[in-house]
């Protein structure tokens, strides 16, 4: 009686245990699938405010703290735009001084909590950049997707795609020097997104699903006078367009592909990102497993995701080493497997997603060059 007590319990403490781990590895998922549009990834550090000053801000010494380059810096009910770090003022043993460029909304006083974000710009183009647009609404599958149009008579339209913990407004970066080119750009939300439909299971999909509403928005465009279109997008973002470009029926259209930090293997972002949760390594399998369980997500190596890192138009990746949510090894290794169409522009100090940040000169120029023959 004994022994078949102690099996007993040996074997409802190992389901116990089991069912624990699952559940573990399925939260530390929820990382990815159900990052929050406009809030921060887990690999971004909170830093604190220690003071401002005339056109400058005090923050915690910390590498993110360091960066090259211009950011958003938000917090609970604020955002700022910081520049560079001031090379011409003290800074203390634990605090890195940078340019502070404007307050757009809120207050920032020493004790307050914030992180570095990609958008310089936030609420919509007309009230943030002073530019002619107009809301509009694309017909999707799962119902109507806002998206901001800024027209232009060039026959060839942007459409701007974000990426993970990001919204539509990650766009406006880029809307002055493409409104400047006359170029139109429809700068989409799509499933998920705050006033569009959500996706039927509440999961993001690593673009498997949001590609779709990509299709839509071709679609619509091409419906509007668009003759052709380029996708432009970060992250995730980047990834609906490689699907788009490899699966969409009006896939003819794209003339394209602009590629800011794409997430070209999930599960190695969905890694990265459970592991800034400190996730034991341990329960990373589990939590790549329960992640394709409940999104149904392809693995990685599946043959039916080959194609879709195989462009048939001419692409431009800008990605850099600093990257610890998508790899860039993988955009290297895919300008080297296709060197006639695909373009690697490296950038040095830049975190995902905000490579244009990093030197936003030396971005546009490049983005104008690859654009100028296709528009």
């Amino acid at each position: 009686m004994r022994t078949v007590t102690a099996t007993a319990a040996a074997v409802t403490a190992a389901l116990a245990a089991g069912a624990a781990s699952v559940a573990a590895g399925r939260l530390a998922g929820d990382a990815a699938l159900k990052a929050s549009p406009g809030r921060p990834l887990p690999t971004e550090p909170r830093l604190t405010v220690h003071g401002t000053a005339a056109g400058q801000i005090t923050l915690t010494r910390d590498l993110a703290a360091l960066r090259p380059g211009r950011y958003g810096l938000a917090g609970d009910g604020s955002h700022a735009v910081v520049g560079p770090v001031l090379g011409t003022v003290e800074h203390g043993v634990d605090t890195v001084v940078r340019r502070l460029e404007r307050v757009t909304h809120g207050t920032l006083a020493a004790g307050d909590r914030a992180w570095f974000t990609p958008n310089l710009y936030v609420g919509n183009p007309g009230a943030a950049l002073d530019l002619e647009y107009a809301d509009v609404e694309v017909p999707g599958e799962l119902g109507p997707l806002p998206a901001w149009f800024l027209p232009g008579a060039r026959p060839t339209w942007i459409i701007a795609l974000h990426g993970l913990g990001a919204t539509r407004e990650h766009a406006m970066n880029l809307m002055a020097p493409l409104r400047r080119r006359n170029v139109p750009v429809l700068a989409l939300a799509y499933r998920g997104d705050v006033g569009a439909p959500p996706s039927p299971d509440g999961l993001h999909h690593f673009g498997e699903t949001e590609w779709r509403d990509v299709d839509a928005a071709i679609r619509y465009a091409l419906g509007r006078g668009a003759r052709q279109v380029v996708l432009l997008g970060w992250s995730t973002g980047a990834t609906m367009a490689l699907h788009a470009a490899a699966l969409s029926g009006v896939r003819e259209a794209i003339a394209g592909l602009v590629l800011d930090s794409p997430v070209l293997s999930w599960e190695t972002t969905l890694r990265a990102l459970a592991t800034a949760r400190r996730t034991p390594g341990a329960l990373l399998p589990l939590a790549v497993r329960a992640a394709q369980g409940r999104a149904g997500l392809r693995a990685d190596h599946d043959a039916g995701t080959a194609g879709l890192h195989r462009p048939a138009v001419p692409t431009l990746i800008f990605h850099g080493p600093d990257d610890t949510v998508a790899p860039w090894r993988l955009s290297r290794r895919l300008a080297d497997t296709h060197p006639r169409l695909v373009a690697l522009h490296p950038v040095k100090g830049a975190p995902h997603g905000a490579m244009w940040n990093a030197d936003p000169e030396d971005y546009e120029e490049t983005l104008r060059r690859f654009m100028t023959p296709l528009v």
